[in-house]
């Protein structure tokens, strides 16, 4: 059974967004389409390293910087100790969607 795409899904006015982390790379930056477990993912570079949730907290802030939230509008939904990761993004809906696929898909 395919697994469902769930990058553009709602759930309880939080956008979902499937990401793809790329820990330890030499700069920070948010942008870039990956076709990942979840379906299209948003591609997300980060400086730390995979170690102790490191990388995933800095793809949280980073995520939250690039759509223009606050750190605590962005969750971590699935993927704890993968580089495929479901993070719930709260805020304007309408925007938060825009923004996701202006980052994502160019």
């Amino acid at each position: 059974m395919p697994v469902p795409e769930v990058s553009d899904a709602r759930i309880d006015e939080a956008l979902t967004v499937a990401v793809r982390i790329k820990p330890g790379s030499s700069r920070s930056r948010v942008g870039g389409r990956y076709m990942g477990l979840y379906g299209p993912a948003l591609v997300i570079a980060v400086t730390a390293p995979p170690v102790d949730g490191r990388a995933t907290e800095a793809a949280r802030r980073a995520l939250a910087e690039a759509f223009g939230v606050r750190r605590a509008a962005v969750s971590l939904g699935a993927g704890a100790a993968s580089r495929n990761k479901i993070f719930y993004v709260g805020g304007s809906g309408v925007e938060i969607t825009r923004t996701l696929h202006r980052l994502r898909d160019g």
